[in-house]
């Protein structure tokens, strides 16, 4: 019976070690759209400053394009499809090469495009949903047909 006792305090003393380990292993599921910015977008786009001549900066522009329901469909169309050509981006040329990320869930490029409209300017940021994504996920386009949409988008609203 002594035994018994001893065994149920150790199983005691171990409860606050079990539940932060559940905790922890449940915020791993849930990823941020940051954290999912530095593990699929942040290789290349950095911090989202890009790279002079190759590629493209983010911060500050994503939230401007995707002000408008065309904006997000364009956006949306770029991580799904990549991105292939020459692109300027705030007045600065690109010889832009960006594979597609098919393999994100759309609620995952969703947070990626949220997060970054989160990094500009525009107060609420324009918000980018999982039906967004679906919707460019199910009209698949080349990476220089992705371009095409962008020539279009900047005819009728000027791309930062």
């Amino acid at each position: 019976m002594h035994f018994y006792f001893r065994i149920n305090i150790c199983h005691l003393r171990l409860l606050p070690l079990l539940a932060a380990v559940m905790f922890l292993n449940g915020c791993s599921r849930h990823k941020s759209g940051h954290f999912l910015y530095g593990s699929n977008c942040g290789i290349c786009h950095h911090g989202g400053q890009g790279m002079a001549g190759s590629v493209p900066p983010l911060t500050g522009r994503i939230d401007r394009i995707a002000s408008t329901p065309e904006g997000k469909r364009y956006l949306a169309a770029v991580l799904m499809n990549g991105l292939s050509g020459p692109i300027k981006a705030n007045g600065v040329a690109y010889e832009a090469e960006m594979p597609p990320f098919r393999y994100l869930s759309d609620e995952d490029a969703a947070q990626i495009l949220t997060y970054l409209s989160s990094q500009g300017t525009t107060k609420p940021a324009p918000v980018i949903t999982a039906a967004d994504v679906a919707e460019a996920r199910a009209h698949r386009v080349g990476a220089s047909g992705v371009a095409t949409l962008r020539e279009t988008l900047g005819q009728s609203n000027p791309l930062p």
